[in-house]
């Protein structure tokens, strides 16, 4: 990719903190691209205040339970609406499907409360804490059709004290996702990954001149 920032398209459907910190770090620079658009599959998404606060094009496209293909087309008309180069989910409750997978092959990013592939699924912070796992954390990931088990990007560990509750923990994992998601996004932007099997490679900036993004 050149220089110019990339387009975001950025999924949600709650508060919107991992959100946040990509605008934050637009903004500031740190994250060499810009958020085209935030869709949200519920109305009342606190996100959706965020991205307006921040000047961002906002969709709410409500969900359909027995019409998620539907619901994914209506989503997928509005990122390349935006001509947006990667799709984040920051909070989409939802399992991504095949409309979504192959409009944006290799192209959509996750962000998971734990270090996978321990603990996929709902509440990953509550689920290492009840565990009594002494180091959790997070993962950035593509999303593939298996839930939260698509290729590691980046990972960030979260030593669990021995005081700690399961709010203070999920604190200190949220502290880590605002870095690790942006951290992955340039990655992908600037094509310094490469996938191989469930592994990612990452290319340092003397690989790049011979290196295909799309291989």
């Amino acid at each position: 990719m050149s220089d110019n920032p990339g387009k975001l398209g950025v999924l949600i459907s709650g508060s919107g903190t991992n959100l946040q910190a990509i605008l934050d770090n637009c903004a500031s620079g740190k994250l060499n691209a810009e958020v085209s658009v935030v869709i949200s599959d519920k109305e009342n998404a606190y996100g959706l205040e965020r991205a307006r606060n921040s000047g961002v094009e906002t969709r709410h496209i409500p969900w359909r339970k027995k019409d998620k293909e539907g619901w994914e087309s209506d989503a997928v008309r509005e990122l390349k609406k935006y001509n947006v180069d990667l799709v984040c989910l920051a909070g989409f409750m939802r399992i991504v499907g095949t409309t979504l997978l192959e409009a944006f092959p290799g192209r959509i990013l996750n962000i998971h409360p734990a270090l996978l592939p321990s603990f996929p699924g709902l509440h990953g912070q509550k689920q290492a804490f009840d565990w009594g796992v002494k180091i959790t954390g997070c993962t950035v990931h593509f999303v593939t059709p298996d839930l939260d088990m698509g290729p590691v990007i980046v990972q960030k560990a979260v030593r669990v004290l021995e005081d700690d509750t399961e709010d203070t923990l999920a604190a200190r994992i949220l502290e880590q996702e605002h870095i690790a998601y942006s951290e992955a996004i340039n990655l992908v932007l600037s094509n310094r990954v490469q996938i191989a099997g469930r592994r990612v490679k990452i290319l340092s900036a003397g690989d790049l001149s011979d290196h295909d993004p799309t291989e």
